[in-house]
């Protein structure tokens, strides 16, 4: 495995960050590639959770070089406080162990403030952000305004830059009644956190280049899911950044002809957070259901996440999308109980059958999902370790989605424990 990717195959919160962590055994290297604070990886470990949003998930284990790519929108403060916390339970981040591009482009104060202020602008028509100035970051990079964590660390090139900044920011801001930002105070409170990164900044797609070409293994940790991606997912209801294997070769500086591998990962149900097409969403007693026995709340936020049955038509689109030779399911534990399981096969608009997800979100709207309904099972999954450990009727749940994709199930997660996997 000299490099992989794990991407999300649904829209976010698949379990990324438990998988990741048990494939990171096994690397030399694990490498978030785009993407910012909004991500929750969370891992269980010997009954302690801990949750990560920056810092990717191979620093749980000894001896892994993590790093953070210049296609991630890093916010500083946050960065900071994620290292003060690992630190806080005995776990080691140091130069040896993290590395951060220098092109990777900086949260500042303004891009959150404008991004609640916005989405309060949108009224009905709002994306669902998380307001934590992510969007406005990566608009600032395409409109090459945006400053990178280099010109954090040069106090006379941030001022400078700033000052040019916060010329037009402060003249949106006072018009929509907020008080201007002061450069002077900015920089100030910069400086404190430039020191504190200085020692983990260099250039990761260099050293990630030289890694592969002596054989050290790689593993890239997508945040978000393929169906948030800003250019394929259901547009404008997305991320600000391309949340598949599209985005390594930008945000890691790695070349694309030497990615080997690309694994997707979904859970054995569907979830989706903020607004946007959701065809096989239930919004009764099941999906309230599944949200309980799925713990179905944000890592980052402590939003509840809509909840709903497998969607076959998105997922098979994401697999294909990012040219997934396998993929991983989780949270299969979460579905004992339920007598019968759908699984949403198609689609059907005005009469006509879909089996391809649309180009465009609105054709989504008032879909009519063609679903296959399986036997459910009564017994508890989480001892398994094999696949023949399964009940019958999870088996024949695993086989069918392993049908109805196209592609082998590689993993499957029966629980939130770290090894609760099963290995195919």
């Amino acid at each position: 495995m000299p490099s992989l990717c794990l991407f999300g195959a649904q829209w976010g919160d698949e379990g990324k960050g438990k998988i990741i962590d048990h494939l990171a055994r096994d690397v030399d290297y694990v490498v978030r590639y785009q993407g910012g604070a909004n991500a929750g990886h969370t891992i269980v470990i010997d009954g302690a959770k801990f949750v990560l949003h920056l810092i990717p998930s191979g620093v749980l284990h000894e001896g892994r070089i993590n790093v953070i790519g210049g296609g991630v929108a890093l916010d500083p403060a946050a960065l900071v406080e994620e290292l003060d916390g690992l630190a806080a339970e005995n776990i080691h981040v140091g130069p040896d162990n993290l590395r951060i591009s220098a092109r990777a482009h900086v949260i500042f104060d303004y891009h959150r403030g404008w991004d609640a202020l916005a989405e309060r602008l949108r009224g009905v028509q709002k994306i669902g952000t998380t307001g934590r100035g992510i969007g406005p970051a990566y608009a600032d990079k395409a409109a090459r305004s945006g400053l990178r964590v280099a010109d954090l660390l040069d106090e006379r090139r941030l001022r400078a830059a700033l000052e040019g900044n916060l010329a037009e920011k402060n003249v949106l801001r006072e018009a929509a009644g907020e008080a201007a930002l002061d450069v002077d105070q900015l920089v100030q409170g910069c400086r404190a956190l430039a020191e504190r990164l200085a020692p983990f900044v260099g250039d990761v797609g260099a050293e990630l280049r030289d890694a592969y070409a002596v054989g050290k293994s790689i593993l890239f940790e997508a945040a978000q899911g393929a169906m948030l991606d800003i250019d394929h997912g259901t547009y404008p209801f997305v991320t600000s950044s391309n949340t598949g294997v599209g985005g390594i070769p930008n945000g890691a500086g790695f070349p694309p002809q030497h990615l080997d591998r690309a694994l997707g990962i979904a859970k054995a149900y569907c979830t989706r957070v903020g607004e946007g097409p959701f065809p096989t969403e239930d919004t009764g007693a099941v999906g309230e259901r599944l949200r309980e026995a799925g713990h179905e709340y944000g890592a980052t936020t402590g939003r509840p996440r809509r909840c709903g049955w497998l969607d076959m038509v998105a997922l098979r689109y994401a697999l294909e999308l990012n040219g997934a030779e396998g993929w991983v399911l989780t949270n299969l534990d979460v579905l004992t109980g339920f007598e019968k399981i759908p699984v949403g096969m198609a689609y059907s608009r005005r009469g006509e059958r879909l089996e391809r997800y649309p180009a465009h979100w609105p054709d989504l709207e008032d879909l009519e999902v063609e679903y296959r309904e399986l036997p459910g099972w009564e017994e508890d999954l989480r001892a398994a370790r094999r696949f023949e450990d399964l009940p019958a009727a999870a088996q024949a749940y695993v086989t069918f989605l392993e049908e109805a994709s196209g592609r082998p199930i590689r993993m499957i997660s029966v629980g939130p424990g770290r090894d609760e996997v099963i290995h195919r």
